[in-house]
């Protein structure tokens, strides 16, 4: 059985999920503010599944009653789920020759990712090299964000509450005998490399492996994404790398944030829960 077939198997969809997307879609640009009679009926529900499914929506923020009147219509959070994707295609458009020039003599590979949760999921990337290492990171590939260098240039210019939430998503093992697990080490590691401007994994994560990442600060200083380089430490003493990396990849880094800036596309973005 492929995966289309999967994907449209009765018994693989969630019913109640399917019917909440038929209330959303029930709102137009022609008809922005519904009853809950007329968006039962344009959903084909009864008015009582549609009430349920309305109130829902309206606790998570996707529907807005308003007020001293029987109607509903899609508040500006629904919007958000269009821009971010149309804003994350853009952004891979505009890194992938960055990422690219970023590749070759120093790095074996290049990448973009952004924070989803306690993950960072690369949403680009660059390849040269790397499989002798054992690394294997494509796109959609996710890495938790608390040991990964990547992870930290994304977290380390985050607030310090929202640092914590994100390093308490997930379990925290080490990895190598270098692998800094307790928060407050983390935290203090954060304060470092937001000082240093980069974040450096020198095999604390892969033995042989070092990746050096940045962050993509959107006008407010906020991370929207970060770019990583990486290269076998076999390559290069460790000061020798750090000198020839870390310039190029800043400026790639401003280069992306200026792009997007210029196209309009940089926003503040909550951290995904």
């Amino acid at each position: 059985m492929t995966h289309h077939t999967e994907a449209h198997d009765p018994k693989n969809v969630v019913q109640s999920l399917a019917k909440g997307f038929r209330v959303l879609e029930a709102f137009s640009a022609l008809d922005p503010e519904l009853t809950l009679a007329e968006a039962a009926r344009r959903a084909g529900l009864d008015n009582a599944t549609a009430f349920r499914l309305l109130n829902t929506l309206v606790m998570l923020g996707y529907v807005i009653r308003i007020d001293g009147t029987r109607r509903f219509r899609l508040s500006l959070k629904s919007l958000d789920l269009g821009f971010n994707a149309i804003a994350r295609m853009e952004l891979r458009d505009l890194a992938r020759p960055v990422l690219r020039s970023l590749v070759g003599s120093v790095n074996e590979a290049a990448s973009l990712g952004v924070l989803e949760g306690g993950h960072v999921v690369y949403v680009e990337r660059v390849q040269a090299g790397l499989t002798r290492l054992g690394v294997d990171v494509r796109i959609g590939s996710t890495v938790p964000a608390w040991y990964s260098a990547i992870g930290h240039a994304l977290l380390a210019w985050l607030p310090a509450r929202e640092q914590k939430r994100v390093l308490e998503l997930l379990p925290r093992v080490k990895l190598t005998p270098a692998t800094l697990t307790a928060i407050p080490d983390i935290l203090r590691q954060l304060a470092k490399i937001r000082h240093a401007g980069w974040a450096l994994s020198d095999q604390d994560v892969v033995p042989g492996l070092r990746v050096l990442a940045a962050p993509v600060l959107d006008r407010d200083g906020r991370p929207v994404a970060a770019v990583s380089v990486a290269a076998p430490s076999l390559r290069m003493p460790l000061p020798q790398f750090q000198k020839l990396a870390t310039a190029p990849l800043l400026d790639a880094t401003q280069t992306i944030a200026r792009a997007l800036e210029a196209k309009g596309t940089i926003q503040n973005a909550p951290v995904a829960a």
